[in-house]
């Protein structure tokens, strides 16, 4: 007699043993009605959110021996360790389970809290895996003990943390980047003070570095450059060659274009140590932000997305950056006000910059049109590519028979 499970697989009970399937209430065994769960959680577009919500209040000590079983099916410990669905006191029965893969706990790692993280640094399992060490190193939710326990346990693997690689320029701006928040007063200074003292280990061994934007110095105020030049060559004569960059009197304006705002800013941020770009990052304009976001030094770079200014629209265009460092890009979902945002999921997983990884875990909130755009993007790497089909046909299958 095949199990229930299999049944539901191959769609072959009615529609109200589904909905007691969603709730958890067929007579089955405990195992075999986690599975069935966190199959209709993956698959089903009618069930899965009901589904989902009896998994995260299904009882503890049966999830726990799921979650320890080597024997338990794959897709039910991804489901269990899925940063989205974890529950922390399974962390450890996770972390210990050999039939969970590496790969898994990397996922996890890389955007764990720090309760998380300090589960997983108590896992003798994790504090032998070089990558998923590397993978918390790359966590900016890690504070400066817990980085400086996985540059331990690293180091007495031999290895040491992989450096972030930066990115390629930029690509140009959203629809909606022009949108500000009316209000220009930024974070105060007792959440800039916050701020600084919980990331205060990472301000001091970085606290010598000057703004060097990701891309390229100053690559977008390129034409800000190159128009005093310009005027000096058309003026001609020895003395106009000999004189100061600096306009006559008479010709000083009362206003500054977008370009000239931009120079500005730039020079600003230019003068600016790490505290003060940080102060800035966090109190400063839209067009302090857009250019603070590329700062190669991850604290200044990452103080932009705790701006209490900042606009959705401003982060739907990080989301869309290749000039960004990687520790944005994965600290964007951490924020539950952006994840609310449908474009910023959808830019995110078609950024080629964002960790395969992170848009693997992201894809599964694309709506049907937009996995099947994804699925031909180029730009992407083939695996996003070849998911992004089979989840389009998936979607697509679930929607006919609905």
């Amino acid at each position: 007699m095949p199990r229930m499970i299999d049944l539901i697989r191959a769609s072959a009970v009615p529609a109200n043993l589904m909905q007691s399937a969603a709730r958890g209430a067929l007579a089955v065994p405990a195992g075999e009605m986690i599975e069935i769960l966190v199959h209709l959680a993956n698959h089903s577009k009618v069930f899965g959110e009901h589904a989902k919500l009896t998994l995260a209040a299904w009882d503890e000590a049966s999830s726990r021996a799921a979650a320890e079983n080597p024997a338990t099916p794959a897709e039910v410990l991804e489901y269990l360790v899925s940063p989205n669905n974890l529950r922390p006191p399974l962390l450890g029965a996770l972390a210990e389970n050999v039939s969970v893969t590496e790969e898994a706990l990397c996922r996890l790692a890389v955007s764990a809290s720090r309760d998380l993280a300090d589960g997983m640094l108590k896992s003798a399992r994790v504090g032998q895996s070089e990558a998923v060490l590397n993978a918390l190193a790359s966590n900016p939710n890690l504070s400066g003990t817990q980085s400086a326990t996985v540059e331990e346990r690293l180091a007495a693997l031999g290895s040491q943390a992989k450096a972030v690689v930066p990115a390629a320029p930029a690509s140009g701006e959203t629809a909606s980047d022009a949108a500000e928040p009316a209000s220009e007063d930024g974070g105060s200074d007792a959440e800039v003070a916050a701020f600084m003292s919980e990331h205060a280990g990472e301000i001091s061994a970085d606290a010598g570095k000057p703004f060097q934007p990701i891309g390229g110095v100053y690559e977008e105020s390129a034409n800000v450059a190159a128009e005093p030049v310009a005027v000096q060559h058309a003026t001609g004569g020895a003395a106009a060659a000999a004189a100061p960059a600096k306009a006559p009197a008479h010709m000083k304006k009362t206003y500054l274009t977008a370009e000239e705002q931009r120079g500005s800013a730039l020079q600003k941020i230019s003068k600016l140590d790490i505290t003060g770009r940080i102060q800035l990052a966090m109190k400063g304009t839209k067009e302090e932000r857009s250019l603070l976001i590329r700062d190669g030094t991850k604290i200044v770079a990452l103080a932009v997305l705790e701006s209490p200014k900042i606009s959705d629209g401003e982060v739907e265009k990080f989301a869309s950056q290749k000039n960004v460092l990687e520790a944005v890009l994965r600290a964007i979902p951490l924020k539950r006000r952006f994840m609310k945002n449908y474009n910023v999921v959808k830019n995110l997983v078609f950024n080629p910059r964002t960790p395969i990884d992170l848009s693997l875990t992201l894809m599964k909130n694309l709506l049907v049109g937009d996995l099947k755009t994804l699925a031909g993007n180029k730009e992407v790497s083939d695996t996003v590519r070849k998911l992004a089909l089979r989840a389009h046909r998936q979607k697509s299958e679930v929607g006919k028979r609905a």
